[in-house]
């Protein structure tokens, strides 16, 4: 690779490995899990840099492999990770802040129970605030699946969050 473009792929990975590593840890709901994604992803993203450099938005591009990636592993995977362990009691007298962490805990837990495919979704829709459209093309499927997916989701969040009597 030419010194111009290794110059450039590092500038990129130094600019976007925070937000890559974020979207990273969504999607597998693990630290580990998610820096080997990234980084399969930008090792990937490299051999062909010299195009994707480019590219319109290189770090969608990157998202796509990564996506690609995590949904291969899914697929290899004998067995689906669920957590499952309970927050502890909260103190007496905990104040609002604990009772807030008490409940994005329990949030990313039932986020972390969803199918891969729904979580993905979920969290690009979501979490990276990406458009329908953008989500699709970063899943490789159709909109009208991006939507339906959405919809369950939601619907199983609302029912497992209900039935812990979280949000009424």
């Amino acid at each position: 690779m030419k010194a111009a473009q290794e110059e450039s792929f590092r500038e990129f990975v130094e600019g976007s490995w925070h937000r890559l590593l974020r979207t990273a840890y969504l999607l597998t709901g693990d630290h580990g899990a998610a820096e080997d994604l990234v980084q399969t992803a930008l090792m990937r993203t490299y051999r062909h840099w010299g195009r994707i450099e480019d590219y319109e938005a290189p770090e969608a591009y990157v998202r796509r492999v990564m996506v690609n990636v995590n949904i291969s592993a899914w697929r290899r995977r004998k067995a689906v990770v669920h957590v499952v362990a309970e927050p502890p009691e909260p103190a007496a007298g905990a104040g609002d802040h604990q009772n807030t962490y008490a409940v994005r805990d329990e949030l990313w837990r039932a986020v972390c129970a969803m199918s891969p495919r729904m979580r993905t979704a979920f969290v690009l829709r979501y979490f990276e605030d990406l458009t329908e459209a953008e989500v699709a093309t970063a899943m490789g499927c159709a909109v009208g699946t991006v939507k339906s997916q959405i919809s369950r989701g939601l619907t199983k969040l609302r029912n497992d969050l209900q039935a812990e009597g979280s949000f009424r």
